[in-house]
C-alpha cells in the first residue's frame, strides 16, 4: 500500500533544522521496522517536506506516521494512493 504525506516544519522542527537529514533517516529505520519504506523530499511552496511510503497495511503506516508526528518537528497530512495498474483494476471494476 502507497501513502503520501504532505509536512510543515513547527517551530520546533525549523528551529532545530540541521537536524533534519538525521530525522530522515531515523524515519526510514522506523518505517523498515514496520515492515514498510520511505522515501522523503525537502520541497519548496507551501510544503516543506512531501514523503512517499510503501508499508504493509493502514495499521502500519498509521503508526509510523504518529510516530514522525510525536517528534514534534512536523505536522503532515496524509493520502493513500494508489499506483496507475492498481487504479487500472479498480476502475475496470466499475459497472457500467
Amino acid at each position: 500500500m502507497h501513502y503520501i504525506s504532505l509536512g510543515k516544519w513547527t517551530d520546533k522542527g525549523i528551529q532545530t533544522l540541521r537536524d533534519a537529514p538525521k530525522r530522515v533517516e531515523n524515519v526510514k529505520k522506523m518505517a523498515q521496522k514496520l515492515g514498510g519504506s520511505v522515501q522523503v523530499y525537502f520541497t519548496m511552496g507551501e510544503y516543506d517536506v512531501i514523503s512517499v511510503a510503501e508499508m504493509p497495511s493502514d495499521e502500519a503506516y498509521n503508526k509510523l506516521i504518529l510516530w514522525v508526528e510525536s517528534q514534534g518537528n512536523v505536522r503532515t497530512s496524509s493520502r493513500k494512493a494508489w499506483t496507475s495498474e492498481e487504479a487500472g483494476k479498480m476502475i475496470a471494476d466499475i459497472p457500467q
